[in-house]
């Protein structure tokens, strides 16, 4: 019987092949008390678990198959910080002791307790480190109940296979490398998961968040995979087969012609330049971003070595980070945001609690609230400007007393390091971030105290409609193409382009290629996405006359109608 699972398409592509099911149930923790004489005993079996599971991290990370991305090495040491963490490999002995109950349940609490704080985080890929605490504890789990290990994989059956899983780890993404599968699919996951950052890398189609495929699909069903739509077909007929056969073979040639894009120089047809820059979360990001030629980082979100440990990161530590990436980059322009964390985002050096994270103290606010931390990291960017062109972006400015007190902390970081005669790059540019609607319309004050600005497109969009995208009961409403949203990105360019000041997008809308001609035509001539969007974009600014779509735009800003609007795009996409 034919039937189809709807999800979220996280590598775009087809597939086709059978499904190979990945058999990883989870297992329940049992749960009973313990006499005082046994805790001790208890607290070393949990600490044996721990080491084992950190020996066979650490034998995965010894023997990458070879051609694996940079980013599955990346990921693996995550996994490996985090089983480090105290609140895991620490706190469940703890709560042995004050509970009097087994390690299993012990770890089963703990990790509950975590991943609650993970769940209340606002951001997208911070909140989707909850699967990673949850894999890592599950590994711990299966080896106190004699489960250690991976399922193994069986031999591809006839024709390629698609691998069906409850969820996928960076260390079973190893072990995915060393097969020949064609694609794959989860229970669990979303576009800003590692795994799905990995399949992105890897190129493969992929559909995550299916909630019930492991329930529904056999070992041997065939099974089509489109990770365009998001959809998976189950045992599909001769038709049906036969049509998405023709898509994959269409969708292979876009993907060869792509490829040949990634040295051409990226210029409209009438000759204007287009950057098109990579957004990284992780140092190992940058070998995508090269691999797919950026000019540059436009974006690397530095708060990640700030997540999933009980202290901060010293200067030092954030200084090999930045110098990393801006030496790998080999000339090219690396755009470093400094922190942006708050009450939402799970570091548990900071203490407050927020009734409306989203609007609390965070980002920049908090940097200026505990200026010691904001110094430390100043430091250690301008000590790392010393060895490539490092930019630094401050995120979520809203008023400009907030900038003039950022400026004058980066004057006294800059101060601090001519008198201790430690060398770095005086001229270092500093940007903004336009996030917030006021920022947007107080843009020319911004702009004319900034060397640069960045619009991040998805709390513009979050903050003008009011819109938590993460809600799904409203995150239909969260518009890209609304009036409102639309005319904050156009005061924000014009004002740029009067004042001479670069200006980029490094939200979505930046790679999204139906909205690539939209932004060209309103004067966007920088763009930071996700490396694996990059060339899409460049194959629509390659077929782009800025001079033709700068009208058409003018006629969308003023459409005001949804669907008016959705008629000027369709006329700007053709």
């Amino acid at each position: 019987m034919t039937f189809s699972l709807h999800g979220i398409g996280v590598s775009g592509g087809y597939a086709i092949g059978r499904a190979q099911v990945y058999s990883q149930d989870r297992l329940e923790a049992p749960h009973y008390l313990l006499r005082p004489e046994h805790l001790e005993v208890e607290v070393a079996r949990f600490s044996a678990a721990v080491a084992a599971v950190r020996a066979e991290m650490l034998s995965l990370q010894a023997h990458i198959p070879e051609g694996a991305p940079a980013e599955l090495s990346a990921f693996l040491n995550v996994h490996v910080l985090i089983l480090n963490d105290a609140m895991l490999s620490e706190a469940p002995k703890r709560r042995i002791h004050s509970e009097r109950c087994n390690a299993e349940w012990a770890l089963a609490q703990q990790t509950e307790a975590l991943i609650a704080q993970f769940e209340a985080i606002e951001d997208d890929y911070l909140r989707e480190r909850r699967n990673d605490v949850r894999q890592v504890a599950d590994k711990v789990l299966k080896e106190l109940m004699g489960h250690p290990g991976h399922a193994p994989l069986r031999p591809a059956l006839e024709g390629e296979s698609i691998l069906v899983a409850h969820d996928l780890s960076p260390s079973d993404m190893v072990l995915f490398k060393r097969h020949d599968f064609a694609g794959f699919i989860t229970d669990l996951g979303g576009t800003t998961s590692h795994t799905a950052i990995l399949a992105r890398s890897l190129s493969l189609p992929s559909v995550m968040a299916l909630h019930s495929a492991r329930a529904f699909i056999q070992d041997g069903d065939w099974l089509i995979v489109d990770g365009v739509a998001g959809v998976v077909i189950v045992n599909p007929d001769v038709a049906i087969l036969d049509e998405y056969r023709l898509r994959r073979n269409q969708w292979q040639l876009e993907q060869k012609k792509l490829r040949r894009l990634k040295t051409s120089p990226s210029a409209t047809l009438d000759g204007l330049e287009i950057e098109l820059q990579a957004n990284i979360d992780l140092p190992g990001d940058v070998g995508q971003a090269r691999g797919e030629n950026a000019s540059g980082i436009g974006l690397f979100r530095s708060e990640f070595l700030f997540l999933n440990r009980d202290d901060l990161p010293s200067e030092d530590e954030q200084f090999e980070a930045y110098r990393h990436v801006a030496r790998e980059m080999v000339g090219r322009c690396v755009v470093i945001r400094t922190l942006d964390v708050g009450a939402d985002k799970s570091v548990r050096w900071l203490t407050d609690t927020s009734v409306n994270p989203a609007l609390g103290r965070r980002a920049i606010r908090l940097c200026l609230a505990e200026p010691q931390i904001f110094l430390s990291q100043l430091r250690a960017l301008y000590r790392a400007s010393h060895y490539g062109q490092i930019k630094i972006l401050l995120p979520m400015l809203a008023s400009l007393t907030e900038l003039d007190q950022a400026l004058g902390l980066i004057a006294t970081a800059r101060g601090m390091l001519r008198a201790e005669g430690i060398p770095f790059d005086e001229e270092t540019p500093i940007g903004g971030m336009i996030e917030v609607p006021a920022a947007a319309l107080a843009a020319e004050w911004f702009a004319k105290k900034l060397d640069f600005l960045s619009l991040g497109t998805n709390d513009l969009i979050q903050y003008t409609l009011a819109i938590d995208r993460t809600d799904d009961t409203v995150a239909h409403l969260y518009d890209p193409l609304h009036p409102a949203v639309l005319a904050l990105i156009d005061h924000t360019l014009k004002i740029a382009l009067k004042l001479g000041k670069p200006v980029s997008i490094c939200g979505e809308m930046a790679g999204d290629p139906k909205l690539t001609r939209l932004l060209l035509g309103l004067g966007l001539t920088r763009f930071s996405m996700h490396p694996a969007h990059i060339l899409t974009v460049k194959q629509q600014v390659l077929r782009s006359h800025v001079g033709d779509l700068a009208p058409l735009a003018r006629k969308l800003l003023r459409a005001g109608r949804p669907e008016r609007i959705q008629e000027y795009l369709e006329q700007i996409n053709r």
